[in-house]
This record gives C-alpha cells, sequence and structure tokens, in this order.
C-alpha cells in the first residue's frame, strides 16, 4: 500500500476523532511540531524508522518526549498508534492530508498551481473562478509554484485531477503527432 493511501487513512481517522471532540486546532498544530521535531532530526527519524532498534526501545523515546512536550491526549494517542504499526516517519504525508481532509470536511478545496513564472492577481483570480467552476461552486485554497521548465501556461492538481495547460506538454503532444502520424 502507498504512503500517500495509509497517510490519508490515518488523516482521515484522525480527523473524525478531532471533529468530534472539537481538538482540531490543538491537535493540527501539535502533529505540526512534532514533524518540525522529527523529520530535520536525522538521528531521532533514523531511530524510529530503523527496524534494528527494538520497538520497546521506540515507545520508552517517544514516552519520553510526550512527556517533556505534553501534547493532548488525543495527540499523544495517535502518535502512539503510528509508533505501533511503524508509521511515525510518515508524519509529514500524513500531516499534508490530515490538513487536506479537514479542508474538505469544511468545503474547502486545495488545488497546486505550478506556473513557468508568477501569475497576476487578476490571473490568480480568473482561475481561482474557474476552479470553483468546475468543482461545482467549491471554495478552492491555491497553492502557487514556479517552474520554468513549463515554459509557459500552468498546471493545477485539484486531488488526484490535473489540469496540465503547460506550453512544455502541448510542445511534447505536437512532437508525438508529428514523430507517429
Amino acid at each position: 500500500m502507498s504512503v500517500e493511501t495509509v497517510a490519508r487513512r490515518y488523516a482521515g481517522a484522525l480527523a473524525d476523532i478531532v471533529i468530534k471532540t472539537g481538538e482540531t486546532e490543538p491537535v493540527k498544530s501539535e502533529l505540526k511540531r512534532w514533524e518540525e521535531m522529527i523529520a530535520p532530526n536525522r538521528e531521532l527519524f533514523e531511530a524510529f524508522r530503523s527496524p534494528a532498534i527494538a520497538h520497546a526501545s521506540k515507545e520508552k523515546v517517544l514516552e519520553n518526549l510526550i512527556e517533556k512536550t505534553k501534547p493532548t491526549k488525543t495527540t499523544a494517542n495517535f502518535l502512539r498508534v503510528l509508533l505501533r504499526n511503524s508509521r511515525l516517519t510518515d508524519i509529514s504525508r500524513i500531516n499534508e492530508r490530515f490538513a487536506d481532509v479537514l479542508d474538505e470536511r469544511n468545503g474547502l478545496i486545495s488545488a497546486e498551481v505550478t506556473s513557468a513564472r508568477p501569475l497576476s492577481e487578476k490571473d490568480k483570480t480568473d482561475l481561482q473562478a474557474s476552479l470553483a467552476n468546475v468543482t461545482g461552486g467549491k471554495q478552492i485554497n491555491l497553492h502557487f509554484n514556479i517552474d520554468e521548465n513549463i515554459i509557459g501556461g500552468v498546471i493545477t492538481r485539484v486531488g488526484s485531477t490535473i489540469y496540465d495547460g503547460s506550453v512544455k506538454t502541448q510542445l511534447e503532444e505536437l512532437r508525438d503527432k508529428l514523430v507517429n502520424g
């Protein structure tokens, strides 16, 4: 099973809990801090990932960290579940999916837009309106990236759907038509 699928399942289960308990924001910020503690710390990351280190030792480390950081009970229990299922090192991806799931449940859809150069405010507004129309009027939260390799146009990813209007892709399609007839 892919990390993406696993992350979405954990994120969905956690979202169910925090929405019921009203702990959405505290848990979201605590998990972000845990991600910032684990991901860049190579030794800690490798310790949690390594099958050569006994699970009991990993539990001790996690419990010591929980004792020091004092997260909510929900966050602490979620971290224990991640460790028990050898998913603690996937916390970055789980956090991304968790934010997406919460947004979706609030009627907000995230979209990633890649362009060759920064878009004007008018282009951003027009793109947001077009995407809202395509998604049935849902509110869209746009994230912008720059990739000069696409030459021009934009590539937009909404969930698993990709709208590719890049010049690079259009040129590749034209080349394929010329070569293959």
